[in-house]
């Protein structure tokens, strides 16, 4: 099933301004072609990806209602529907049709009845409310406004929700893009900060990649002092 959300669902939604947390600090790199999706596919990936560590981490476990951001061909996203199983949901969202329609043409082939994909904008993201947990992999680089477009992912977390973000350390190695079009680590936590969420944990269990964890951060804003 295809899901489109209609713009007026993100009334109300907070967009913070990006200041110098944008494409200054975080390469803004063209979409993934969808001809070259079979360069995801690498048989080798399962190693060195770790998706059910990266679950874990993110407490991806039956019944989850889950988001996969830039979801590609659906590579995460068929783990992922495992993982939470008939209980759960996985919305696999993309904003090239073109990669929708491979995520369903994949999940149909395994049987899987619990995806929905979303067509979201390089804007907005488009989500459904109250998820448990949210999925960026090699994703952030390709948006052009990282903080308008967390800040709205936020928005449709539970409280306690999670979201998760993977690319590929500056420090080289591994299969992922040149070196000018990766990301810088400390780029993606201040953006994230910005669009309202927290740093809970940065993971370094990937070969070749960076997992940062954050949650929405519900603490008070700063308040002025009064001086005596």
């Amino acid at each position: 099933m295809r899901v489109s959300l209609p713009g007026a669902l993100l009334a109300g939604v907070s967009v913070l301004s990006a200041g110098s947390v944008t494409a200054q600090n975080l390469p803004h790199a063209r979409l993934f072609p969808p001809e070259d999706l079979g360069q995801l596919e690498r048989p080798d990936r399962a190693l060195w990806q770790k998706p059910d560590q990266i679950m874990d981490s993110l407490s991806i476990a039956d019944g989850s209602r889950v988001a996969d951001l830039g979801a590609g061909g659906g590579w995460f996203t068929v783990r992922l529907a495992r993982r939470v199983g008939p209980n759960g949901v996985v919305y696999a969202q993309d904003v090239q049709p073109e990669m929708l329609d491979a995520i369903e043409y994949r999940v149909n082939r395994e049987g899987l009845t619990n995806v929905e994909t979303v067509l979201g904008t390089t804007e907005s993201p488009l989500l459904p409310a109250a998820l448990d947990a949210i999925l960026i992999v090699d994703v952030i680089g390709e948006v052009s406004d990282p903080v308008a477009w967390l800040s709205d992912a936020a928005q449709a977390l539970k409280p306690q929700g999670r979201l998760g973000i993977v690319d590929f350390t500056k420090e080289g190695g591994g299969p992922g893009p040149l070196m000018e079009a990766r990301v810088e680590r400390d780029a993606v936590v201040e953006a994230a900060s910005a669009a309202g969420l927290r740093l809970l944990s940065h993971e370094t269990f990937l070969t070749y990649q960076f997992l940062l964890v954050f949650g929405q951060d519900e603490r008070p804003p700063p308040t002025d002092q009064v001086g005596p």
